[in-house]
């Protein structure tokens, strides 16, 4: 077991040494990489918004196998469940698949390219992530950057239940951006503009609520959770403590760390646009940066300013 981290200390976590990042191989997605994902055999998964959507890696980086060209709008969140992809295409897209790693479809849940009326709570309007729970297989879906919304589903893909509208009151949404459970009977779910994270039971009723900065992911390892926090609006950019940094909570949510530099950054040991997590059996933490779409969309630096290194890889320190 990965020992915890503790507040105050230096966290066990530091850049892999000579990882340059999957990029680092040869590989340009050509977008993006939205979100990033372990096989159980320790195959790297990234789910991007390049011409090959997903591109399936050995754990050095080399690539195994690349597929999806033409399969999706917008790549977004990733949940990878006995070995099976759940991904979740988002604006224009508004779906959700199930595939194997090879590439073969076994389900996909909404109409593509078909959304919901916004902000009506009805799926999908452009959805953002999904969690598998892990005894009952249902599927909870946070919905999205048109909705305000999380739905269930069972493992066929019928819709069971539907919770959420606009608004700051708890259990109502300003963009709910990730979703994760914490044991068998909680879901977390990053209320990203709200700047907050919301717990609530499996069927919808609201728990509590914990502050944290723009939270875009979420990843439970070892007993804490691992929060994803983006960074500021244009006019804070490169401002300190605010976002571009992966919060670390306990299950009452208490703050017991973080990692990443103080303001964002494209080295190595910096964070600029974290989107997804993911770790290994050694514990080593995968992140997935909208470093691109975030430099060039949200805050016109341009092409030059694009951060090459859209995936990183912190080893765990013992």
């Amino acid at each position: 077991m990965t020992p915890p981290p503790v507040m105050g200390a230096e966290l066990p976590y530091r850049p892999a040494d000579g990882w340059a990042g999957l990029l680092g191989a040869g590989v340009d997605f050509g977008g993006d990489a939205a979100a990033v994902g372990i096989a159980s055999d320790g195959r790297v998964v990234v789910f991007s918004r390049g011409p090959k959507p997903v591109m399936v890696f050995a754990a050095d980086g080399s690539l195994v196998h690349a597929w999806g060209e033409g399969r999706f709008a917008c790549a977004h969140g990733m949940t990878i469940f006995d070995d099976e992809l759940y991904l979740v295409d988002s604006r224009g897209g508004h779906a959700v698949h199930k595939y194997t790693l090879d590439g073969t479809r076994l389900l996909t849940i909404g109409e593509p390219g078909h959304p919901a009326v916004a902000h009506s709570g009805q799926p999908f309007n452009s959805p953002t992530d999904v969690f598998v729970h892990p005894v009952t297989r249902d599927l909870f879906v946070t919905d999205g950057y048109d909705n305000s919304a999380v739905h269930r589903f069972d493992p066929s893909g019928r819709h069971i239940a539907s919770w959420g509208r606009p608004g700051g009151d708890p259990g109502e949404f300003y963009l709910p951006h990730a979703i994760e459970g914490i044991g068998d009977d909680l879901l977390v779910v990053a209320d990203r503009e709200n700047f907050r994270l919301q717990l609530f039971t499996l069927d919808g009723d609201f728990v509590d609520q914990w502050r944290a900065f723009r939270p875009s992911a979420l990843a439970v390892h070892d007993g804490f959770l691992y929060v994803a926090e983006l960074g500021p609006t244009p006019r804070f950019w490169g401002q300190p403590r605010l976002g571009s940094r992966i919060s670390v909570l306990s299950f009452d949510g208490e703050l017991v760390g973080r990692l990443g530099a103080d303001r964002p950054g494209l080295g190595a040991g910096s964070l600029w646009a974290p989107h997804s997590l993911a770790f290994d059996d050694s514990g080593a933490l995968y992140l997935a940066e909208v470093s691109r779409t975030w430099s060039r969309d949200y805050l016109g630096l341009g092409e030059e300013s694009s951060e090459p290194l859209t995936v990183k890889k912190w080893d765990h320190v013992s």
